[in-house]
C-alpha cells in the first residue's frame, strides 16, 4: 500500500504508526519527488514524498483508514495498493507474522 505527503516529516509519522501498530509489517520512505496535479479545480505542482507499507489481506482496511486518519490532506489523502501476485515464502511469513492481530 502506498501513500503520498507533502513532508518527510508526515510520510514518517505514517510510516512509524501504522508499523508499530501492526498494521504493516514494515516502511519504506522515499522522495521528494515533483508532483502535478489537479487540486480544487485548479493545476498545481509541488514536492511529495511516497510512504510504501507492507501489509497483508488481513489488517489492509484498517491500515487504509489509519493513514487517513493520520494524513495531513483531511479527506484527500491518496491511498492505493496492488496485490502481490507472488512472493518468496519467508516474506509473505514476515508480513503475515507481523501484521497479525495482538490481544
Amino acid at each position: 500500500m502506498t501513500s503520498t505527503t507533502p513532508t518527510e516529516e508526515d510520510a514518517q509519522k505514517i510510516a512509524r504508526t501504522v508499523v508499530a501498530e501492526r498494521l504493516a509489517a514494515g516502511a519504506e520512505v522515499t522522495g521528494p519527488a515533483m508532483s502535478v496535479f489537479w487540486h480544487d479545480d485548479k493545476l498545481g505542482e509541488g514536492q511529495e514524498w511516497r510512504v510504501t507499507l507492507k501489509t497483508s489481506a488481513a489488517v489492509r482496511d484498517q491500515l487504509a483508514n489509519r493513514i487517513v486518519e493520520l494524513h495531513p490532506w483531511a479527506g484527500g489523502a491518496e491511498v492505493v495498493a496492488s496485490p502481490v501476485e507472488w512472493a518468496i515464502d519467508h516474506y509473505t511469513q514476515w508480513v503475515e507474522k507481523f501484521t497479525a492481530a495482538t490481544e
